[in-house]
């Protein structure tokens, strides 16, 4: 089967997940697992900003060892950083790139190349989506492409889920207010 017949169906299979999902885990396993697939990549993870701390935490990923992905924090200011800021990075040969966090790490877990884009959410970046493979490979713009957008397909569906388990809590405690009130009357 050709790749970009793939990447379409790909694309078809992602979206409608995401349509049927309100659980913001569910979108990003299933967008983690449907990439490394598509791609015949070693594995995929999607990371969210935390604020606080400046550092990107691991929503989901699909094809990596707990003992890489639970490795150390990954700082958001120094951890393939540009893709957070400038768009897309590729880069074919993690031992060679100072922009590597856990160099050693990605070795051992045998990861050759990382391609990182950012995942940006009602002009707000939220989070990066990396893609990984054992072996060395130059992207192509076809890959990225194909990458940023089930990134954008998947910090979407992240903005309406939050936003839909934050309206539903509102809509809860009024609810919970207003029986207050009756009791009271």
């Amino acid at each position: 089967m050709k790749k970009e017949r793939i990447n379409y169906e790909t694309m078809l299979k992602v979206t409608k997940s995401i349509s049927h999902s309100r659980d913001p885990e569910e979108i990003v396993l299933m967008t983690t697992e449907s990439v490394t697939t598509a791609l015949d990549a070693k594995g995929c993870s999607l990371f969210l900003v935390n604020r606080q701390t400046n550092e990107l935490e691991v929503a989901s990923s699909f094809g990596l060892s707990s003992e890489y992905i639970n490795k150390g924090p990954v700082s958001a200011l120094n951890s393939i950083a540009q893709s957070l800021e400038d768009g897309p990075v590729a880069i074919s040969n993690v031992m060679d790139d100072p922009r590597i966090q856990y160099p050693d790490e990605a070795e051992k877990e045998g990861i050759s190349s990382i391609l990182s884009v950012p995942i940006v959410a009602g002009g707000n970046l939220i989070g990066a989506m990396r893609v990984y493979t054992s072996e060395h490979w130059d992207f192509t713009l076809e890959d990225v492409n194909f990458v940023q957008a089930l990134a954008q397909l998947a910090g979407m569906a992240i903005s309406m889920a939050r936003y839909s388990k934050g309206l539903k809590s509102s809509i809860d405690v009024l609810k919970m207010m207003r029986d207050i009130q009756k009791e009271k009357s």
